[in-house]
């Protein structure tokens, strides 16, 4: 029986982490087949390579190696390269994750070319369209004809943009994120090598790489300056974005802010589960704050992940010092309790392989 070839665009490194599981579950079974294209959209090898390799995923039959241009430039040689390879392999369908370029660049390419898109994280909304996240998300939602929801909250902003009309297939798979969290979680201690010459007794775990903070130097300095009065109080472990350095070099930190590289999944992996509190902008880290059973302090206006603001395990604080020290102050003596299940049960990868092969036989 001839394969089912899906193609999985990558670009960014949590797209990177969901991959790892999604490519495993797949290489234990016969049906499809995956071919992996590399848009290059992060360029350094801290971000890149190394997640190759510490997650596993199998090398990319493509490595596109675009970046460093502007939002229109990027996505459309992104659009026109992967056009090319669209054609050349006839895929039944194209894989996408999040909401970077690189996803609606696949998505783009693949529907003019009547092409199946299945969009992994899909229904998710910060309701900020200053983001381009946010419009990359929509658009890629909107010319999807899977779109895999990674929490209930997802599903109902679908509901309510009326795509229950439309001509594609909504399912709530959970987050594909957590599947990977689980796979990789026990080997974190045995592979992580930068984390453990830290001091990794009773610090916070902090990351900046939004262009909303990092394109904004006054909004950048004033998150700094409130970084240095927590560092009085705990030592901060900073792992710095390729953007963020660039910005920061002028700023003088505390002794106690440790910068670090950009790190290995393995390696967050180990901080995340030794700190006591995150202060971060990612989307991702939110997410993998809860899973290791940390509380967060979002710095930014917005969260798509409004489930765990609402239960109270992560605060939206902005570039705000009043808010982000109260929110420290809330949490930081405050015992994580939270035993709900708002990101499925480990299975995402399963449920997505499963559908993709009831509907595109």
């Amino acid at each position: 029986m001839k394969k089912i070839k899906i193609i999985t665009i990558l670009g960014a490194r949590p797209q990177f982490i969901k991959a790892a599981a999604f490519s495993k579950a797949i290489a234990q079974q016969n049906e499809l087949e995956e071919i992996i294209i590399h848009t290059g959209q992060h360029f350094d090898s801290n971000m890149s390579e190394v997640f190759f390799e510490e997650m596993q995923i199998p090398k990319p039959h493509y490595q596109l190696s675009i970046n460093g241009l502007t939002h229109g430039a990027m996505t459309g040689r992104m659009l026109e390269e992967i056009e090319t390879i669209l054609i050349s392999e006839k895929p039944n369908c194209v894989l996408v994750y999040g909401d970077t370029n690189s996803t609606l660049a696949g998505a783009l390419a693949a529907k003019k070319l009547n092409i199946k898109v299945a969009h992994v994280e899909a229904g998710l909304r910060s309701f900020n369209m200053h983001m381009p996240e946010e419009i990359n998300r929509i658009l890629t939602d909107r010319i999807s004809d899977f779109l895999f929801c990674p929490t209930a909250a997802a599903m109902e902003n679908l509901k309510k943009e009326g795509f229950e009309n439309m001509d594609c297939m909504i399912e709530n798979t959970g987050d594909i994120m957590y599947d990977s969290m689980l796979l990789f979680k026990e080997f974190s201690n045995k592979n992580a090598s930068i984390a453990k010459n830290l001091n990794t007794e009773d610090f916070l775990l902090c990351t900046i790489h939004r262009a909303e903070n990092t394109d904004d130097n006054s909004r950048l300095n004033t998150l700094f300056e409130t970084l240095n009065i927590l560092a009085e109080r705990q030592t901060i472990i900073l792992p710095l974005h390729p953007r963020t350095k660039q910005k920061v070099t002028p700023i003088i930190l505390h002794k106690n802010i440790i910068i670090t590289e950009p790190l290995g999944y393995f390696d967050m992996l180990y901080l995340l589960q030794k700190c006591k509190l995150v202060l971060t902008d990612s989307g991702g880290l939110q997410k993998e704050a809860f899973f290791n059973k940390k509380y967060c302090i979002t710095l930014r206006d917005e969260t798509e992940w409004v489930e765990l603001v609402e239960s109270g395990n992560n605060m939206i604080a902005g570039s705000s010092p009043q808010k982000i020290l109260s929110a420290y102050n809330h949490f930081i003596d405050l015992d994580f309790n939270s035993i709900a299940q708002f990101y499925g049960s480990g299975n995402t990868s399963q449920k997505i392989i499963k559908s993709l092969k009831e509907n595109l036989c």
